[in-house]
C-alpha cells in the first residue's frame, strides 16, 4: 500500500534530520557549486530561505547569486494562509518572520520573485515535491500566476530526501528542477 503525503514527509525529514551536522555544511556547500549551472540574467529576481532545522543551507548559494547580478528576497509568513517575498540587502537587520525563520522587516520592499529556491520535505523523479504541510508556496505560486508571471521552482533538498513516486493533487505545483549535493537535475 503506497505511503500519504504525510507518511512520506515524516519518513523523508527523518533521514534528513539524521544528517550529521558537518556534512550538512558540505553537501549544502557543494550545492552552491552546482548552482553555477543555473541561468539568469543580472536583475532576476531570486527567492531564497533561511534554513531551519536540517534544512540545506542556501546562504553561500545566494551570495554567489548576488554576485551575478541577482536581486535576492527571502519569504515572510503573514498569516496561516500567506507568505510575501521581501527584498534582501545586504545592510538590513533580518526580524523573526514566523515559522521559526528570520527575514527582512515591514519596511522592505515587496518584490514577486522571477526564480523560487523552495525548501521541502521530500520529491520525486518527476519534479512532484512534498512541502511541510501549510501550502504557502503552492499559494503564493497561485498568486504570482494569477498575476502573470511564471516563476520557475528550484527544489532544494539533500539526495536522501528522493522518492520513487509522490502523489500529487491539483493544487500541488511541480518543480522546474531540484538541487541537491550531487547536481541541478531540470524537469521540464
Amino acid at each position: 500500500m503506497p505511503l500519504t503525503k504525510a507518511e512520506i514527509r515524516k519518513e523523508r525529514l527523518a533521514h534528513r534530520d539524521a544528517i550529521p551536522a558537518e556534512s550538512r555544511i558540505e553537501k549544502s556547500l557543494a550545492m552552491v557549486d552546482h548552482a553555477e549551472a543555473l541561468p539568469f540574467d543580472p536583475g532576476t529576481i531570486i527567492s531564497g530561505f533561511m534554513p531551519i532545522r536540517s534544512e540545506a543551507d542556501v546562504r553561500p548559494m545566494m551570495s554567489a547569486f548576488r554576485a551575478r547580478g541577482a536581486r535576492l528576497c527571502l519569504p515572510v509568513v503573514l498569516d496561516k494562509e500567506t507568505i510575501v517575498f521581501r527584498e534582501l540587502l545586504p545592510t538590513a537587520p533580518l526580524v523573526d518572520t514566523g515559522f521559526g525563520t528570520r527575514g527582512p522587516g515591514p519596511e522592505a520592499t515587496e518584490l514577486d520573485p522571477d526564480i523560487l529556491l523552495v525548501p521541502l520535505s521530500a520529491f520525486d523523479r518527476l519534479g512532484n515535491r512534498i512541502g511541510y504541510g501549510a501550502g504557502h508556496y503552492d499559494r503564493a505560486v497561485d498568486r504570482l500566476l494569477r498575476k502573470g508571471l511564471k516563476p520557475r521552482l528550484i527544489g532544494i533538498a539533500f539526495d536522501v530526501q528522493k522518492v520513487e513516486e509522490i502523489p500529487s493533487e491539483p493544487h500541488d505545483m511541480p518543480l522546474d528542477a531540484i538541487l541537491t549535493e550531487s547536481g541541478l537535475t531540470r524537469f521540464r
